[in-house]
């Protein structure tokens, strides 16, 4: 099994010697230049793509987020990619899966754990077939609450950038498993107390803050012609691709404001086994260090 120490010498060599010493065309498909991109006219169309595992009270969030703040002036179809594995999250998809909503279509996308644990392979599959105006590569625990994405339909309107991200959230303090936010039934939509939430700068087009133009999208996928970022995992990989795929679209991302985007900062995550060692250890390291990630 690759190991991450590995994935980072690799990672690290390549960031080194794409774009700096090797031509950036060696390692993918010829970016489009921004004048080329197109500008739509009339309604946007935009495909959020999630990956989820074991974190489906995470995920009730974003999908209430949907259904409670439906937005008014923009398509949204909303891809994800989960493992047939996780029960829990197949009963939340069942629920909202019945719920038509107006300007939302669903796109579930069950594939095999080991590609679920490498996320650059569901983003690539995304990337290449979506027909969207524009991509947006979210994390399953970001909340899209009220104007947020009509906002952001509003900061779309006439942009001709390869890649776009959002200059500020709105997150919690580093709230423990047992805080009541994070215990509510599953089986029912949620909300958040705004109050427990404070505004945060996004300086760059990280994980899951990119948007990406649709034209762009297509054309270059996910780091698609990088076989270290599209080989299947055993366990959850971390996600070096995020910063080589914007290395290779050449764009670090043009910051827009975007209102109403919220994310519940926890200590425990969910894609590791409850109680495990790792578990524990990763969630120390989250207290201890509480980098607002």
């Amino acid at each position: 099994m690759i190991s991450d120490k590995f994935i980072w010498v690799r990672h690290q060599l390549n960031n080194h010697l794409v774009g700096k010493l090797l031509p950036v065309s060696w390692f993918g498909p010829k970016v489009p230049a921004k004048r080329e991109l197109s500008v739509p006219s009339g309604r946007l169309k935009l495909e959020i793509v999630s990956h989820c595992w074991q974190y489906a009270h995470m995920l009730n969030f974003q999908l209430s987020s949907l259904v409670n703040h439906t937005p008014q002036d923009i398509d949204i179809r909303y891809t994800l990619f989960h493992s047939t594995e996780d029960h829990n999250l197949l009963e939340l998809i069942a629920r909202f899966d019945a719920m038509a909503i107006d300007n939302i279509s669903w796109n579930w996308q069950a594939i095999p754990r080991t590609h679920l644990f490498r996320r650059a392979i569901g983003r690539n599959s995304a990337a290449l077939n979506s027909d969207a105006d524009w991509l947006w590569f979210s994390d399953c625990d970001l909340i899209f609450h009220e104007h947020c994405l009509d906002s952001l339909a509003k900061a779309l309107r006439g942009k001709q950038e390869p890649l776009v991200f959002p200059q500020q959230e709105f997150i919690t303090d580093l709230l423990p498993a047992e805080h009541a936010m994070l215990n509510q039934n599953p089986m029912h939509n949620v909300d958040i107390d705004v109050s427990l939430f404070s505004p945060n700068a996004i300086t760059k087009a990280k994980g899951a803050f990119q948007i990406v133009h649709g034209d762009v999208a297509r054309q270059c996928g996910y780091c698609k012609d990088m076989s270290l970022y599209q080989q299947p995992s055993s366990v959850w990989r971390k996600t070096f691709e995020d910063s080589m795929f914007r290395r290779l679209i050449e764009s670090e991302g043009v910051p827009i404001q975007v209102a109403g985007l919220h994310r519940i900062r926890h200590q425990e995550k969910g894609r590791y086994a409850s109680g495990s060692k790792l578990s524990q250890l990763r969630k120390n390291i989250r207290v201890a260090t509480d980098d607002q990630g």
